[in-house]
């Protein structure tokens, strides 16, 4: 990997860094959020669904137009409508008294340019590098920079509501700007490789995807849905930890930030060391998938049943490592596995699943820790213990990606 691809690299890491601050920052402050705008905790659970929503909705658009117009004429559009979001958002807060409906709707327009930012982020680095190890490597570090986001967001996002409740919002376009400039100056146009020989039309497109679907079906249709459960298990836990530390523990302000990152830097070591090793070997990725959904799926199992704080940390950070395990296999296999040409669509129907992830954890978890904190707990392991089997019986690496694996072992 040259000077010139690593810096190309770094500046699309920005990408997944800046939108998972935009949107990680506010777990730590929804409980301050509830009480300024006098609202529940499923209310205020629906800041970070909404954002997740509309871009569930937008993403397989926003992949077409990356794959018939290029990469960056989305990226950066997206980041400016993000941003314009955050601000709406902020602003709201500001200047309005009743402001939880405004609010709403700039986190709609922010998910508008979530959809054609960080979703675009996998194909691109597909398009980059023509090594799979390379590959791999490059999106480990993509998946290692959206996990150091969510590990920043709560002690950035603590941080920042120290000074005022609003001020996360009123980040977030400063972040996009400084993304939008990074990837605007330092990463050249995509190679024509990453765009169709020849433009086709919308019909004729969807009639390719259907294709891809008939031969990749049963091994797509599984990485999507384990996208959906670690996302799902991100948001849901970390939304429930955020109130605990405070209701329970009376934790706040910086150390709650830190103490919620702690899980998440797990997570980050954990997908960095797995992008770094897995190379092209579908085997491995395969094994480490389901090794780190059993251990996913095992430690909030025992979550459950402790009713201590320090345990439940460890325990969750463990969960942490078990999803950081398994995102960067799941990352390559899905880009390596589909053609450049329908590559920023598949990828960005995966995105969806994560995001549908991400909009279902927090209010799931609102609702089921009314019944019991436990139950939550137990009812996320048994999803992760169904997405571990699916990972077992779905997804079979080709014979000659298992070769490497048998030669180390021997």
């Amino acid at each position: 990997m040259g000077n010139s691809n690593k810096k190309e690299l770094l500046s699309i890491a920005s990408i997944p860094l800046i939108m998972t601050l935009g949107n990680s920052m506010l777990i730590p402050v929804l409980p301050a959020i509830r009480s300024k705008l006098g609202v529940t905790s499923l209310q205020v659970s629906l800041l970070i669904t909404v954002y997740s929503a509309v871009a569930i909705l937008l993403i397989p658009i926003a992949g077409y137009l990356s794959d018939k117009y290029g990469r960056k004429f989305v990226i950066i559009p997206s980041l400016l409508i993000t941003g314009i979001g955050g601000l709406i958002a902020g602003l709201a807060a500001w200047w309005m008294d009743h402001s939880y409906v405004v609010m709403l709707i700039g986190r709609f327009v922010q998910g508008v340019g979530a959809a054609g930012a960080f979703p675009i982020v996998i194909p691109l680095v597909g398009d980059l590098f023509k090594k799979d190890s390379d590959v791999s490597s490059g999106l480990g570090l993509v998946e290692t920079a959206n996990t150091f986001g969510k590990v920043l967001s709560p002690i950035l996002g603590s941080a920042l509501s120290m000074v005022v409740w609003f001020l996360p919002f009123m980040f977030i376009p400063v972040l996009c700007v400084i993304s939008m400039l990074l990837v605007l100056f330092m990463v050249k146009p995509p190679t024509k490789s990453s765009k169709p020989t020849k433009s086709i039309s919308f019909s004729d497109y969807l009639a390719q995807i259907k294709t891809i679907f008939k031969n990749n079906g049963r091994w797509l249709y599984a990485i999507f849905a384990i996208g959906c459960v670690c996302m799902l298990v991100i948001f849901g836990v970390l939304t429930y930890l955020s109130d605990l530390l405070e209701e329970k523990a009376h934790v706040y302000g910086i150390v709650k930030g830190c103490l919620l990152a702690i899980p998440l830097a797990a997570l980050c070591i954990a997908s960095y060391v797995t992008g770094k090793v897995i190379g092209k070997n579908q085997l491995l990725m395969k094994w480490l998938i389901v090794a780190g959904l059993l251990l996913l799926a095992g430690s909030l199992l025992v979550c459950g049943l402790v009713g201590s704080t320090f345990l439940l940390l460890v325990f969750i950070s463990l969960a942490g490592i078990g999803i950081g395990a398994a995102l960067p296999c799941l990352d390559v296999m899905i880009t390596e596995g589909i053609p450049k040409e329908e590559r920023g669509t598949i990828t960005s129907i995966y995105s969806s699943m994560r995001f549908i992830g991400v909009a279902i954890g927090p209010p799931l978890a609102s609702i089921l820790v009314k019944n019991s904190p436990s139950l939550m707990f137990y009812m996320i392991a048994g999803i992760s213990i169904l997405a571990g089997a699916i990972a077992l019986f779905a997804i079979k690496p080709k014979k000659d990606e298992q070769a490497p694996l048998k030669r180390a072992l021997a």
